[in-house]
């Protein structure tokens, strides 16, 4: 089987959040869930494909520069203790986009020029 190509991965937002996403400073800190708003005041709503998602676990590693298990563990704890909330989940990089795209503040990712589900 021929090794899939790789594309450039992106962190994306709702169409009216562009300028925030230019001014967030540190990307592994709002998916970590520590940094909560944006830089205008809003509260940033994360989204997130599975843990076992491939698209998830490359996001993880190369963009956070964590493995998707530490990033669950930090999930947990904030919701466990109540210091925070778990991000939201969707099943596919299309419902990602839906759900961006229908959700102001809100931040995702996707695979720039990657193939369609």
């Amino acid at each position: 089987m021929p090794p899939l190509a790789t594309h450039a991965l992106e962190a994306i937002t709702h169409p009216e959040n562009t300028e925030q996403l230019k001014a967030l400073t540190n990307l592994p800190s709002v998916f970590s869930m520590r940094t909560l708003y944006w830089p205008n005041g809003k509260k940033i709503k994360v989204i997130v494909l599975p843990d076992d998602h491939p698209l998830h676990k490359r996001f993880v590693k190369e963009k956070l520069h964590l493995f998707p298990h530490q990033l669950r563990r930090t999930w947990n704890r904030r919701t466990y203790t109540g210091t925070g909330q778990a991000p939201i989940t969707v099943n596919s990089i299309t419902e990602m986009q839906q759900r961006i795209n229908e959700t102001k503040n809100s931040i995702g990712y996707i695979d720039q020029g990657g193939p369609d589900e």
